[in-house]
């Protein structure tokens, strides 16, 4: 009903199966964000509508000389709709320094599935993180009220120790996951028992009406695959909707 996009971001609407309007695809026609960077998206979903929302590619954070870059996003759901925030990972170079923050807000008889992932350094590379300041907040609302706050914050110290069993011993691949709508119970013993499957690094917890996953992998291609299989079975035994694997991470 309403688009505006700026470079370097476009919005782009692929008609993948007949003329249903499935998902949109954020692509960054810079190939990456760089120290000073601002990228903001805001996504509304009303009226019935259902729609899933990914990225071209994964996101690069490249090295920064003193600013941060700053990531925002904004998700909100209303009169019955849903909506599935399904971006691709977003990998941190060496040095780089990030601010992202991603704030929901959602009414009671919708629906909505957000997804975000950060990869510290390129493995093909042979690279380890040795600085970087990284900030990844979330704050999610529902019907006005505060449900749902977190952090997660490295520095330089801490990225000197990050691979200490209490920190994130040897995973460099991380991601959160939360759900919001109908059936909350039945998607929480779905989450549990498919986490259980991927083993100790990850798991499920339900707060303030919200299921929440927590992924923990070795490398990005461990993560993508525990976070393919979750969305596989997410959507199974579900009307036709935006909670599956999205198109795009196959192209």
């Amino acid at each position: 009903m309403d688009l505006y996009q700026r470079s370097p971001v476009r919005v782009l609407f692929p008609r993948t199966s007949g003329a249903r309007l499935e998902e949109a695809v954020l692509v960054n026609t810079s190939g990456g964000i760089a120290g000073g960077d601002r990228l903001k998206t805001s996504v509304t979903a009303t009226e019935n509508a259902s729609i899933a929302v990914t990225t071209q590619a994964a996101e690069k954070v490249y090295r920064a000389i003193s600013e941060s870059a700053l990531i925002l996003t904004t998700l909100k759901t209303r009169d019955a709709a849903t909506l599935a925030w399904l971006p691709q990972e977003t990998i941190v170079f060496d040095h780089a320094r990030l601010s992202r923050e991603t704030h929901v807000e959602v009414a009671s008889g919708t629906q909505l599935l957000a997804l975000e992932w950060l990869v510290l350094g390129r493995a093909a590379h042979g690279e380890k993180l040795a600085a970087a300041t990284i900030t990844d907040r979330w704050h999610i609302v529902k019907d006005g009220k505060l449900v749902w706050a977190d952090s997660f914050r490295i520095t330089n110290d801490v990225v000197r120790n990050i691979r200490r069993e209490a920190l994130l011993s040897d995973c460099t691949a991380i991601a959160t996951l939360v759900y919001f709508g109908s059936e909350p119970a039945v998607r929480l013993d779905l989450m549990r028992e498919m986490t259980s499957l991927l083993g100790r690094r990850s798991g499920v917890t339900f707060v303030g009406g919200l299921v929440i996953v927590r992924f923990a992998a070795r490398a990005s291609y461990d993560l993508r695959a525990a976070i393919r299989s979750v969305l596989e079975q997410f959507g199974n035994g579900l009307p036709q909707g935006p909670f599956h694997v999205p198109k795009m991470w196959s192209c």
